[in-house]
């Protein structure tokens, strides 16, 4: 049965409508974006089987071109405009973080690293320059690495800080596993990179390990 027969407080264009984006599931959402399904599927069941096969939504809107383009009815067209998507929600988070205080606006932080971060298939490790008031001044990736490390260079970073004439810092990497849990070596990093910044009084404030459905803070955790 095609969507526009089923009653219409089911349908979810009409459900976002009446009761906002919040009510709808991941299918229904994704759906919406799709607009139709192919033969024999509605774009809810084509949404359904899209989520079943990358087992994620995160992870969907991370894949390359050639994995989304191997499913019936995705080609070019709808990646384009799945990435023009994600690229609006990343500008519009961004511009959020520079309007004050970061600190202010700490579910605005992880949902924009989130964003950037999750379900990437390598370590990718990200500075977030601020100035004296915590206003953002750059966000920018620093190092990038392999499915299970990012070689990070306190030095390098020091100078970028600099650079960007910084007062403080958070720092932010992806655990390409989906595993959010900080390492032990992810721990003795920060302690690096917090001493060797103080040392031209740039403070850091947070360290954010991004997973699949989990962003844990090194602040919130007591160990910055």
């Amino acid at each position: 049965m095609a969507i526009s027969d089923w009653p219409e407080a089911e349908r979810p264009r009409e459900k976002l409508i009446q009761k906002g984006a919040t009510v709808l599931s991941d299918a229904e959402l994704l759906a919406i974006f799709l607009r139709t399904g192919i033969t024999g599927k509605s774009a809810v069941e084509l949404a359904r089987n899209l989520l079943t096969h990358f087992g994620s939504l995160t992870k969907l809107c991370a894949a390359n071109l050639h994995e989304f383009s191997k499913l019936p009815g995705m080609g070019p067209a709808k990646f384009a405009q799945l990435q023009a998507v994600m690229e609006m929600a990343r500008r519009a988070l961004a511009e959020e973080l520079k309007s004050g205080d970061i600190m202010d606006s700490p579910q605005s932080v992880r949902s924009y690293l989130r964003l950037s971060l999750g379900g990437k298939p390598h370590e990718v490790f990200v500075g977030i320059f601020l100035d004296a008031r915590h206003r953002t001044i750059m966000i920018e990736e620093l190092f990038r690495g392999t499915l299970t490390q990012a070689s990070v260079y306190p030095r390098e970073v020091v100078k970028r800080a600099l650079y960007h004439n910084a007062a403080a810092m958070i720092f932010a990497h992806n655990h390409p596993s989906g595993v959010a849990e900080p390492s032990r070596a992810d721990e003795m990093l920060t302690q690096s990179l917090k001493q060797a910044l103080a040392l031209v009084d740039v403070k850091v404030l947070d360290h954010f390990v991004i997973g699949n459905n989990e962003t844990v803070s090194f602040a919130e955790r007591g160990l910055i």
